[in-house]
């Protein structure tokens, strides 16, 4: 069975919001086409606590774009986004929720940073993806969403190393770009690994 993979949609990586991600509210427009093609839909949501570690406000002195160590990895600190019961953590409005069929909330635990769909950034905890995916008889993968260079390029990796064939939807992705290049970079990285980039007129 094949499923869509729906990555943080939400209104804070939206270009009005706290982390925003250009270009990213026309992601939107290509979930929305390609949804009622699935039998399953998952929708990955980022769902912060305030005290969350990878904000910068947390930590006195620091600023966003900073290195340090969170939960024994490297983590980039960030501007406060996603902040659970907020308006910036929900899903953008126009977004069709009616087709979702399991939301999956993420970046919960203040300790550790969770990018990846299916893993905490330490990989010593899972969302419950897998096993989701795994009682659905699911072995293929359609993923896009926000950002390339983060939170997709990470649920892609668990993913192929999950063993899933992964497609990736590439004009339904847009980069956070820290560096110039990152999202390019990213998808570089993910056919490397063996995921298949195609666009959505592609599927």
């Amino acid at each position: 069975m094949r499923a869509m993979i729906l990555v943080d949609i939400q209104n804070d990586f939206m270009p009005f919001g706290a982390l925003p991600v250009g270009d990213g509210d026309a992601v939107v427009a290509v979930a929305n086409a390609l949804m009622p093609r699935f039998g399953l839909v998952v929708a990955t949501q980022d769902w912060h606590p305030a005290e969350h570690g990878s904000f910068a406000s947390n930590r006195p002195g620091a600023a966003p774009g900073d290195i340090v160590e969170l939960g024994g990895v490297a983590q980039v600190l960030w501007p406060d986004h996603c902040v659970q019961t907020t308006p910036g953590a929900s899903f953008h409005s126009a977004l069709d929720v009616a087709r979702i069929d399991h939301v999956v909330r993420k970046g919960a635990d203040p300790g550790v940073d969770s990018y990846s769909g299916f893993f905490d950034n330490d990989h010593r905890t899972d969302t419950g993806l897998g096993d989701l995916l795994a009682r659905n008889a699911v072995d293929e993968l359609v993923i896009l969403g926000l950002a390339t260079d983060y939170c997709v390029r990470a649920t892609v990796r668990d993913a192929v190393a999950l063993g899933f064939g992964v497609t990736v939807i590439t004009d339904g992705c847009r980069a956070v770009d820290v560096e110039a290049g990152d999202g390019e970079r990213a998808f570089a990285a993910m056919r490397a690994e063996g995921a298949r980039l195609m666009t959505s007129s592609e599927i």
